[in-house]
């Protein structure tokens, strides 16, 4: 079979023909319809120092994908009830692969997992014909959420998991970063029934993106804060107030103090956007304000992966305003050409087809 693999302890990954994976005690065997390309996948082809820790030689990569189970393996329960694993089934998977025996694992709480390892990070991955994952780890998809809707489901559920942190109904909101999952939780926002969505980039071609797919789906405020303000925001939509909830997803301390001026007392502020380097906030402000701060990391398994189902089922507009963030899509043999498009900086989400491998 074709796999994308990285050969060695240094820049650079290879199309190679490699044995198809036999699955394993407890885990099912997938072929990959599509995949999803992601920075994590760009940090292990430049082989930086998160790749470097965790990546091995020969090891195939990639973790965003939707497949088709081909084959059960030992262990694995094969039964008529409606909720078991079939052969045909076609999956979203869970990117997490978890212990099952620390404390939070043993309290349901798999996405806080203290042996957390990571499908196309620290096993191999879904850049190839075939995968191997455990049978814990798959998310059986309905008709309605195709191989490309179900191939980014990932970073949905990402977007989803940092959304519903706190109730969105009625109250204002703001994000900051633009990126395509940036952009998902914007739409979850405006889906939930927040009064005034605000998403803030300062890239015009990421709020072009996101305006496109608001296009037919609903009201939302873009603001490159390298021109507006979101003091001028809150002005020019006549907010009484600060904003009640922000999604910080860009990873920017400049973003964040602008969120920390901006959120009304008692504001609520969920973080997804991971920063280059360690840097400063205004404490003094965060505790005078009552100000509520949570990290958010991954999805939690599996009332993420329900919940982003679920929603996508309820609104057909959501599902297209969704799907207008592939931008780019290739195949397996122009590899080179999608991570290209994915560190341009001018892509949304960018798909490669396994289907034909």
């Amino acid at each position: 079979m074709k796999a994308l693999i990285k050969p060695e302890r240094a820049p650079g990954l290879e199309l190679r023909d490699v044995a198809e994976p036999t699955p394993r005690h407890g885990e099912v065997k997938i072929k990959v319809l599509h995949a999803g390309l992601c920075g994590t996948d760009l940090h292990i082809l430049t082989w930086d120092d998160f790749a470097a820790a965790h990546v091995s030689p020969g090891q195939t990569i990639g973790h965003e994908f939707f497949g088709e189970i081909v084959e059960l393996g030992p262990g694995v329960e094969k039964d008529d009830r409606a909720d078991v694993l079939r052969v045909g089934d076609r999956v979203s998977v869970e990117g997490h692969v978890v212990c099952g025996r620390c404390r939070n694992c043993r309290g349901g709480r798999f996405h806080m997992c203290i042996r957390t390892s990571s499908i196309g990070v620290d096993r191999d991955g879904a850049f190839a014909t075939y995968v191997t994952v455990p049978a814990h780890n798959v998310w059986v998809q309905p008709p309605e959420i195709d191989p490309e809707l179900g191939a980014i489901f990932d970073p949905f559920g990402n977007a989803v998991h940092t959304a519903f942190q706190y109730p969105l109904t009625g109250e204002d909101v703001v994000i900051t970063g633009a990126g395509p999952i940036g952009i998902m939780s914007a739409l979850i926002a405006r889906h939930a029934g927040a009064r005034h969505v605000v998403l803030t980039d300062i890239s015009d071609d990421r709020l072009d993106l996101a305006r496109e797919a608001f296009d037919d789906y609903g009201e939302v405020v873009l603001a490159n804060t390298l021109n507006t303000s979101l003091e001028e925001v809150q002005v020019e939509l006549n907010m009484k107030e600060g904003f009640d909830v922000a999604f910080e997803m860009s990873g920017s301390p400049r973003a964040m103090d602008s969120i920390i001026n901006n959120l009304t007392h008692g504001g609520k502020i969920a973080m997804l956007g991971l920063p280059a380097a360690p840097y400063e906030i205004d404490w003094n402000r965060v505790i005078t304000r009552m100000l509520t701060i949570k990290g958010v990391y991954g999805r939690e398994m599996f009332d993420t992966w329900y919940t982003a189902t679920t929603i996508l089922l309820s609104s057909k507009p959501l599902r297209e305003a969704l799907r207008s963030l592939i931008t780019h899509r290739f195949t397996a043999d122009q590899w080179e050409e999608a991570f290209a498009a994915a560190a341009s900086g001018h892509a949304g989400k960018v798909l490669i087809d396994w289907s034909h491998t």
